[in-house]
């Protein structure tokens, strides 16, 4: 594939649910074999922004071509190119590992000669060959989500579509999933993936911070971090919750979050800023056992951007 080339164009989507705005206007493009994250709490608009591009939804307004098909005028042409993997995969219980396989296969109308290397393929990758005959409800969360994975692949997409693919899974599992999405990524699989994990948001290649329907930045996760305009304080006191109240009435600091047993604070500088943000915390009974200058998390950089906003 050409790794220059736009496989997804979204122009201006909108989706309104009587009074809710659900997405508000977003703009973005997604080049071939790119990973590109939309990151944001629950109702930030991750869900639904997937279920427009997937053809599942209608736009209000706007519309996002993939493949150069556009989900506003051709849902079902959209659907030839793209596998969407929803929160809750339409698994059968009642089936095993493989017949599961099989029936994706056969809705997704996989030649039969080609259908042996596909699986044998599917289950090295997800570690699912030696399960392939159990029950799907008998597989625990995260093995489910890698079978949900690997039936949305049997077809091979052009455009993978996941919604919050590691959602309420194990560390190992989470880590095992990120590693076969990857994998598609680097043979040229265009990869859109949710998350309202900020710790998975640097494994992407770019993203788009959502908050109630409007994307906050679209950058790569370095660049965000970079842009922070500012420098974060790793504050460590007891009484972490009334010790943020008390740093947040500080015209020094811009947020304060809890992180952990530390508290993050966004300053405009930790030198001129931290002996004062120190000397306000012991003044009120939060004397700081230990205070760091840390490079800022994604989190930090998503707590900092809705503070902008006015919204937070």
């Amino acid at each position: 594939m050409n790794a220059t080339a736009a496989a997804l164009e979204v122009q201006g989507l909108t989706r309104r649910f009587g009074d809710l705005l659900a997405v508000d206007r977003l703009t973005f493009s997604v080049a071939s074999g790119e990973l590109f994250g939309l990151v944001g709490p629950d109702g930030a608009g991750k869900t639904t922004t997937l279920r427009l591009l997937a053809g599942v939804l209608r736009p209000t307004e706007g519309d996002a071509l993939l493949q150069g098909v556009s989900v506003a005028r051709d849902p079902e042409g959209v659907k030839r190119h793209i596998a969407y993997m929803s929160q809750r995969f339409g698994l059968y219980a009642d089936l095993t590992v493989r017949e599961n396989l099989e029936f994706y296969a056969d809705l997704y109308r996989v030649p039969r000669a080609e259908r042996p290397a596909r699986l044998e393929r599917l289950f090295r990758f997800s570690n699912l060959g030696p399960f392939q005959d159990r029950l799907a409800g008998k597989l625990s969360g995260g093995m489910k989500q890698k079978l949900g994975l690997s039936c949305a692949l049997i077809h091979r997409p052009e455009i993978l579509l996941l919604d919050e693919p590691t959602f309420g899974v194990d560390p190992i599992s989470r880590r095992d999933l990120w590693l076969i999405v990857h994998e598609m990524v680097g043979q040229g699989v265009t990869v859109v993936a949710s998350t309202a994990y900020m710790d998975e948001a640097e494994r992407f290649d770019r993203l788009a911070l959502l908050h109630q329907g409007k994307a906050l930045a679209i950058d790569t996760p370095a660049a965000l971090q970079r842009g922070l305009g500012g420098e974060v304080l790793a504050v460590r006191v007891e009484r972490l919750r009334a010790a943020r109240d008390v740093a947040l009435r500080q015209p020094a600091v811009r947020t304060a979050a809890v992180f952990g047993e530390r508290l993050h604070l966004t300053v405009g500088s930790a030198a001129a800023d931290g002996p004062a943000v120190r000397a306000a915390l012991a003044a009120a009974g939060f004397p700081v056992l230990d205070l760091q200058v840390v490079e800022p998390s994604m989190e930090d950089v998503f707590i900092d951007r809705i503070a902008g906003t006015g919204t937070a």
